[in-house]
């Protein structure tokens, strides 16, 4: 297919102006030439429209998004028999969420308020069994009046769905700063990994900082499986213990111990006042920084301990027969 330019026609939408690019695919601004409104038009890159992984990820991403009706979810609108392939979304003033943070702390209340908003959200599509599994505030809009929308579902999940994996899909299972200690390990994740993003957004948006860091994504990555963040309260006294325990809990390493749904999530953090404070190990040794050669020199001295186990052995063998 040819590239898009703002002024063509396409079946009946207008391309009017470029909003975004990643490597796969092109977002611009539409009208809907039937009925005036403004939309929103996802595109694939030429070379990509060809590649039969991305095409079902892209169709995937179509069928869920069109199925999904909630005020924060943004919606796909489904044409038949439409020239080649794309996507048309309701088009959704506001700005995303990275914009908002910025880099800076948000107040307390108004980060409490857009997380709830969120979680209302993902309330409703994990219950009609889909994980977004991309969740950063790059791919959450909010409005004027903080309501917020998630987009791009472009590695969702729907349960028991057979999973896809395709080399150029580096972030197939999500985005360094905010993916779950699971998924970082390989795992698929599920709506606890979700909720552990959830987490992360809340700690960036109190803080100003994400909790784990590294030169590079697999140095965040590590940091994430090996070591604990600064306790938000280290960085910002004003947050108050029980809004930290909420982080923690979302944040925990094991999905068991995390809140088990977007429910109970929003319920402490609706009555804040109820949650207990648990003495976490968290809040004393994160200043204990350990590296991935940490895991290296543990693995060499398990090997060294090896000849010393088997002789210990045969020399219990040799004196007891």
């Amino acid at each position: 297919m040819t590239p898009v330019h703002a002024g063509d026609l396409i079946d009946h939408y207008q391309i009017d102006q470029l909003i975004a690019r990643s490597g796969m695919a092109s977002i611009y601004k539409g009208t809907d030439t039937r009925t005036g409104k403004q939309v929103a038009i996802k595109i694939p890159h030429p070379e990509m429209e060809c590649d039969p992984i991305f095409f079902e990820r892209f169709k995937r991403e179509t069928d869920i998004g069109a199925r999904l009706d909630h005020p924060g979810v943004m919606k796909v609108l489904v044409d038949d028999d439409r020239a080649r392939v794309y996507m048309v979304m309701e088009w959704v003033d506001g700005q995303l969420l990275r914009r908002i943070m910025g880099g800076r702390k948000l107040p307390p209340e108004r980060a409490v308020k857009i997380t709830l908003r969120i979680l209302d959200a993902l309330g409703y599509i994990h219950t009609h069994g889909v994980v977004h599994r991309d969740l950063k505030p790059e791919n959450i809009m909010v409005d004027a009046d903080d309501n917020i929308k998630l987009i791009d579902f472009g590695i969702a999940a729907n349960a028991g769905a057979r999973r896809i994996t395709f080399a150029k899909l580096s972030n197939t299972m999500g985005t360094p700063d905010y993916i779950s200690p699971e998924q970082v390990k390989g795992k698929r994740g599920d709506a606890r990994s979700d909720l552990y993003t959830v987490g992360v957004m809340l700690y960036e948006m109190l803080t100003g900082k994400v909790p784990f860091q590294g030169e590079n994504p697999f140095a965040i990555m590590n940091d994430r499986l090996l070591n604990n963040p600064i306790p938000p309260r280290e960085i910002d006294p004003t947050i108050t213990p029980q809004l930290q325990e909420i982080i923690y809990r979302a944040l925990e390493r094991d999905p068991a111990n995390r809140y088990k749904d977007a429910a109970e999530f929003a319920h402490d953090l609706q009555h804040q006042d109820e949650v207990g404070v648990a003495e976490r190990t968290e809040l004393h040794n994160w200043k204990e920084r350990r590296s991935p050669r940490y895991r290296q020199v543990l693995f060499y001295i398990m090997l060294a301990l090896i000849p010393l186990v088997i002789f210990g052995v045969l020399l219990y063998v040799a004196k007891h027969t």
